[in-house]
């Protein structure tokens, strides 16, 4: 059993042990919850550290690569709302509605590609931030995203958290990673429709499919 100070972080206690294993770790988990490597623990536990190979490693490169393809949409796209973008068993999916009058098609996957190569090599840090619900609701109101607010009306006050990634921000539980320079390789896989909340009552957003690698 080692100790460590109050505030270590999984990226620390991994360098505790070697370097290269603090450059293969993408998640953590502490006391079985979810956690990035960046966010401090306070408390005693058991940490758990996840590379590529683990399902949570590839869970959280996939997460982060989902909120990639979102930012790609942001500057691709002026007005764009979005959805959900989860990470999947291969891959991960966003749900947008793009503004009026423009439609999302395989002949727009190789931009929207190009524009997530560009945007990992910015190396953006992924910054975590407890944020209020009526804080949230406003921001998110101010954004236009509609879709957004209305999952975040659902949430527990008190237990929000968005990610903000260059100008992207995403309400999001995480785990994500430090910043997706570790995505070498991204492959817009497909497109599709999808009922809002999977209601046919309700609005057709634009599902993008895609998947990424660590090189």
């Amino acid at each position: 059993m080692k100790q460590f100070e109050s505030g270590v972080t999984p990226l620390d206690i991994a360098k505790s042990i070697s370097e290269g294993l603090a450059r293969m770790i993408l998640a953590a988990s502490f006391n079985g919850e979810e956690w990035d490597i960046s966010r401090p623990i306070c408390s005693d536990g058991e940490i758990q550290l996840f590379k590529w190979d683990d399902k949570e490693g590839k869970h959280a490169f996939w997460h982060t690569s989902a909120h990639l393809l979102a930012e790609a949409l942001q500057e691709l796209y002026d007005g764009i709302q979005f959805g959900i973008g989860p990470a999947i068993e291969n891959g991960f999916y966003y749900d947008v509605m793009p503004p009026s009058g423009i439609s999302i098609s395989e002949n727009d996957f190789a931009k929207i590609e190009k524009k997530m190569q560009e945007l990992v090599q910015r190396k953006e840090a992924l910054v975590r931030k407890d944020i209020s619900k009526a804080d949230a609701l406003q921001f998110f109101g101010e954004h236009g995203q509609t879709y957004k607010n209305e999952l975040i009306e659902e949430l527990e006050d008190g237990h929000i958290t968005t990610y903000t990634q260059g100008a992207y921000t995403d309400p999001c539980r995480g785990p994500d990673l430090l910043t997706p320079a570790p995505i070498k390789a991204v492959k817009v896989m497909g497109v599709s429709s999808a009922y809002w909340r999977g209601d046919e009552k309700r609005p057709q957003l634009t599902r993008v499919y895609g998947i990424s690698f660590p090189k």
